[in-house]
Parts: C-alpha cells; sequence; structure tokens
C-alpha cells in the first residue's frame, strides 16, 4: 500500500495479512510444507494459435460453442475451385472487419474456416 499516512483501516489490513501468513507459515511447520514456486507448463496461448511465426497445433484460441466445421456443410462438397476460392476471399475481408470492430473471436473462427477451405481446396 502506498500513502502518507497509514490509516487505521490500513493497519488492520496490514495486521490481518500478517496473522494470515503467521497462520500459514504454521501450518506449513506442522505439516511439513515447503512452498515451491508454481511450475507451469512450456505450452502457451500463443503456440494454440495457426499463427505464421508460432506452431501450427490444433488447438484453438478460442472456445468453440459448437462443433460446425466447414468440411461438414454439404454445400461445401459441391462448391468449385472458383466459389472456394470467393468464399476464402470473402472471409478475409470478414475478418479485416471484425478485425477492426476488436471482434478477435470471430476473426479467429474465419481464419480457421479459412484454413479448413485451403485444405478441401488442395483436395480438389
Amino acid at each position: 500500500m502506498y500513502a502518507d499516512k497509514t490509516t487505521f483501516s490500513m493497519q488492520q489490513t496490514i495486521d490481518e495479512s500478517i496473522r494470515r501468513r503467521e497462520k500459514q507459515i504454521s501450518y506449513n511447520q506442522i505439516h511439513k510444507i515447503t512452498p515451491t514456486q508454481i511450475q507451469k507448463s512450456d505450452y502457451s496461448l500463443l503456440d494454440q494459435t495457426n499463427t505464421p511465426h508460432t506452431k501450427s497445433v490444433e488447438a484453438k484460441a478460442y472456445i468453440e460453442t459448437d462443433k460446425n466445421h466447414i468440411a461438414a456443410d454439404p454445400i461445401v462438397k459441391y462448391m468449385s475451385k472458383d466459389q472456394i476460392k470467393k468464399v476464402i476471399l470473402k472471409n478475409r475481408k470478414a475478418i479485416e472487419k471484425s478485425v477492426k470492430n476488436l471482434d478477435f473471436i470471430e476473426a479467429a473462427r474465419l481464419r480457421d474456416e479459412i484454413t479448413e477451405l485451403q485444405k478441401i481446396l488442395k483436395e480438389k
């Protein structure tokens, strides 16, 4: 806490923090617990995205509410290469619009849809 003077409420808070710390230290000594630093995995949020500067991982940077993938859409099966390319271009423009509106979840969804469409395009 930063202040010129220590107020009564500030002192109460400091005293309570000290009391809790002492209680925790006592508990740790009784149960022979040594506090250690949290160990986080090397798998970070940046590893979840499919951007050029990161590893390509199937995990998504957002939580999908439904599992409707573009590949499961029956209309896509009957689209020509040109039609798929038009949808990709349309989605790229939609991504730019989403980013301008700060709707990054929609932009990520569209990015994943483009990736699926590009896979289908390569297969044709």
